[in-house]
């Protein structure tokens, strides 16, 4: 069953001993606190895709203290293609996460189509508990849901290995 009061993502971060991947299946996010940095880029300032000391500070200091204490963290993106402007916008920054320690992927989704995934977006913590990410339909966040049932640590460790094998590294994928 979902756990109803999740821990916090930072708190589930900072008790990961080994691992965390994160699979990521949507063309459009709405996430509020990049929205500005969303429509800047959409004008032509892509300034915040190279600011490490801006918003995204705290994510890249995370993952660089997380690689630091030996956790290797893993992300895999199923997109279509041409891609959406979105996925532009974050295909444009991905360099910061790599540069701090974070393994980046994309997998056109036409070489998903005989991947048995989860029907959600979600990080995935030393092999044993799952975060869910959901997302309203406009791409807004709908809150996580954490779940530890060994059924649904299988199926998302099974999609992530199944994606990352034939996703392309960030640096061999072209926009």
């Amino acid at each position: 069953m979902p756990q109803q009061n999740a821990p916090s993502f930072s708190e589930m971060i900072a008790e990961c001993r080994r691992s965390a991947v994160h699979l990521e299946m949507r063309d459009v996010y709405g996430i509020a606190a990049e929205a500005a940095e969303f429509e800047a880029w959409k004008r032509g300032d892509d300034s915040s895709r190279r600011d490490r000391a801006g918003r995204r500070r705290a994510w890249l200091d995370l993952v660089a203290v997380s690689v630091a204490r030996g956790v290797t963290l893993r992300r895999a993106r199923i997109v279509s293609e041409p891609v959406s402007e979105y996925i532009r916008f974050e295909y444009a920054g991905t360099a910061l996460n790599v540069e701090a320690g974070e393994s980046v992927r994309w997998l056109p989704r036409r070489y998903a189509s005989d991947i048995a995934l989860p029907g959600n977006d979600f990080w995935l913590f030393d092999d044993e508990v799952v975060r869910f990410n959901h997302f309203t339909g406009d791409g807004a966040s709908a809150g996580p849901e954490v779940r530890r049932e060994a059924e649904v640590v299988r199926l998302c460790a099974a999609a992530f290995e199944a994606v990352g094998e034939r996703a392309v590294p960030h640096d061999q994928f072209k926009v």
